[in-house]
């Protein structure tokens, strides 16, 4: 199977986003793809636990992508491995009632993981300068002072929102959170395939809404956001990866392969020494249990 590097995904200068690839040839079946990625995610689990012990990072897994992008299949597939107490998904949907009487980071801000799990947002804070974007709209119903009227929400009041994202995220990680920012990058081809197969599929017609037909007769607008948004907002102490989407396999392994190659470049995140004194008597504590 042909190996990937993180490089090749990492967003490390502006973009346009319709030079993006969508499809990623692996050079392997479906179920070679699949047994690698079980390797990864093993490895992956192993490093979950180290991290645990270890107490002094968190990660942060970020996804973002256009309906059908294959977000929830994803976080299933690769996260499997996970000791449970390890990592915690956070699905944010319409903000309700209480989050809106607070400002738009507050409800990412408390979902983040403490130190020594991982936390995986499924759509996430980019979900204000996305959808919030397309349907300016939304935006009123934050109820911001100075915000009263659609011709408020003006070029200066996203170059904020941007500069906030920002500031938000170097905060985190400068006080010990390591951030991985993927955009599952689906073609509009294959979007529309999906969806056909929602209603097609009667064990899937509960995931397809009306709204999805109206969300994809946006695409352009929000592929332009998209470009945007990743463009501001792709740093080196918070990257974005394009995910080729297009398949769910090679997506799924892609994005376990990155995190794993980049955390294990993290050579202080060890297993905690035990304290000598404990370590100078371990033959006698297991003397003493033998002899129970």
């Amino acid at each position: 199977m042909k190996n990937i590097k993180i490089k090749d995904f990492k967003i490390q200068s502006e973009i346009e986003i319709s030079n993006l690839q969508t499809a990623f040839d692996l050079k392997a079946d479906e179920e070679d793809i699949k047994d690698e990625l079980k390797k990864v995610r093993r490895k992956l689990g192993e490093l979950q636990d180290t991290l645990y012990a270890h107490g002094k990072y968190a990660v942060l897994v970020c996804f973002q992508g256009m309906d059908t992008a294959g977000k929830d299949s994803l976080i299933r597939e690769v996260f499997k491995d996970f000791n449970a107490r390890g990592v915690v998904v956070h699905s944010f949907k319409v903000p309700t009632s209480l989050e809106l009487k607070h400002d738009f980071l507050w409800r990412h801000y408390i979902a983040l993981p403490e130190r020594g799990k991982f936390g995986v947002f499924n759509r996430t804070h980019y979900e204000n300068v996305l959808v919030t974007r397309v349907h300016p709209e939304y935006v009123l119903g934050e109820h911001l002072p100075k915000v009263n009227t659609l011709e408020d929400i003006d070029d200066a009041f996203w170059n904020t929102r941007f500069k906030q994202i920002n500031d938000f995220e170097k905060h985190i990680t400068e006080t010990g959170t390591i951030i991985f920012k993927f955009f599952l990058n689906l073609s509009k081809e294959e979007q529309k395939n999906r969806l056909l197969r929602r209603l097609n599929k009667k064990s899937k017609n509960w995931k397809f809404s009306p709204g999805d037909i109206e969300e994809r007769k946006l695409w352009d607008a929000y592929q332009e956001c998209y470009e945007d948004a990743i463009n501001r907002t792709s740093k080196p102490h918070a990257p974005w990866f394009n995910i080729p989407a297009d398949d769910k396999a090679t997506a799924r392994y892609i994005v376990a392969k990155i995190m794993y190659d980049t955390l294990k470049k993290y050579s202080d995140i060890k297993e905690p020494e035990l304290d000598d004194a404990v370590k100078a008597n371990i033959e006698h504590y297991k003397e003493e249990l033998s002899k129970e």
